[in-house]
């Protein structure tokens, strides 16, 4: 009888593809010949928008019932940086004193390998076919713009009936170590850029002028004093972070015509992005009083917040976690945005994957002993799944 391939065995194979975003330089092939292998049924769809990069993923199920669960991650991979800084080299997939190392090991290559890996042993285990269906939904577009990937698949996928009931992204969601982290949630992010219109002159005629320069100091401050909020059940509370300030002045004898400020939010469950705006707007008109002209330029975004709140699912995962580490993990919605934010649209969802003190670092890595704890975990989910 044929064993089933390990999780490190995947890992590798994934790590020895370059699939810097938006390359997928082979990923998403060890994926199909593995899925297919097992007898899952696998589309690969590429989507495309003007002005970004086409983006190959993968969608694969096998069985057509409920309960369905899926799993979610990305295959694409942030630059290596310099390569000659790498212990090992970034796309070699090498093993040493036990810890794989490569450009996506914890985000999110080990993670995925672990899911698949534990699916076909599943499977192996109980006849080839699950009591109900299990999918991957794969994309290589998370690490940059996320246009072409996680998002659009969900709705090609939804066009075609598919329905979730749960998913379990693969990120890197530990902390510390294997078992002390389930996310449930992400806040939301919305960015903008503050502007103050002045009036330009010269600095010996300041009266002939309006320096937007100390009104917009004004203005951040007004802004940042006053909390959001004071967080939520699940949610730290929101904060306001200005990140740059500019003129566009090269002379020091002008005052400027326009000040210009950039920001980004990140905000809990007390906010949509609607109400957040009328919030910052309405400070914003009252710091400006009857002088200065300012207004926000509100930047796009697709990062809503979501949250899963703790009930049978999380609690079925915190039990799979707990037999192999004997930890009962925190749940937990702090960190930045994931494609798990377009999930949470069609059903519960959490992320628990590897630990991710190394992702994007020069020797991002994970030890081996951590993928097949991992592994361990993904096969207790399914098998408490479709008990």
């Amino acid at each position: 009888m044929t064993s089933t391939p390990t999780a490190l065995s995947i890992a590798q194979d994934l790590l020895r593809c370059p699939s810097v975003t938006p390359a997928d330089a082979g990923a998403l092939d060890v994926l199909e010949t593995l899925l297919k292998g097992a007898g899952f049924t696998v589309h690969r769809v590429t989507f495309s928008e003007p002005g970004t990069a086409d983006i190959d993923n993968l969608y694969a199920r096998i069985g057509n019932t409920s309960p369905h669960l899926c799993f979610a991650g990305h295959t694409d991979v942030v630059p290596p940086g310099d390569a000659s800084a790498w212990t090992h080299g970034a796309f070699a997939g090498d093993v040493a004193d036990g810890l794989l190392y490569g450009r996506g090991a914890v985000d999110m290559k080990g993670g995925i390998a672990c899911a698949v890996a534990a699916t076909l042993d599943y499977l192996a285990a109980n006849g080839g076919q699950p009591k109900g269906s299990i999918s991957f939904l794969i994309t290589g577009d998370e690490e940059d713009v996320a246009v072409n990937g996680t998002v659009k698949l969900l709705q090609w996928a939804a066009e075609r009936g598919e329905q979730f009931d749960h998913c379990i992204v693969g990120e890197p969601s530990n902390v510390e170590t294997i078992g002390d982290t389930i996310k449930i949630g992400r806040r939301g992010s919305q960015s903008g850029v503050l502007i103050v219109d002045g009036v330009q002159g010269h600095v010996a005629y300041p009266h002939r002028a309006a320096n937007p320069v100390p009104d917009i100091a004004k203005l951040i401050t007004a802004l940042n004093d006053e909390p959001l909020d004071h967080g939520s059940a699940q949610f730290q509370p929101s904060n306001l972070e200005f990140t740059s300030v500019d003129v566009g002045n090269p002379a020091t004898n002008v005052i400027p015509a326009q000040a210009r400020a950039k920001f980004n939010i990140r905000f809990n469950d007390h906010h949509t992005q609607e109400t957040l705006k009328a919030l910052v707007e309405h400070r914003l008109v009252a710091a400006c009083g009857n002088r200065i002209r300012a207004h926000i330029e509100w930047l796009p975004s697709n990062a809503d917040v979501f949250v899963t709140k703790p009930g049978a699912f999380t609690d079925l995962v915190g039990a799979a976690i707990a037999e192999v580490t004997r930890r009962t993990p925190e749940l937990n919605t702090g960190g930045g945005t994931s494609d798990a934010r377009f999930i949470a649209k069609y059903c519960q969802v959490v992320e628990f994957g590897l630990v991710g003190q190394t992702m994007h670092q020069i020797d991002e890595r994970t030890p081996v002993s951590d993928l097949d704890k991992l592994t361990a975990i993904y096969r207790g989910v399914l098998e408490r799944y479709f008990k």
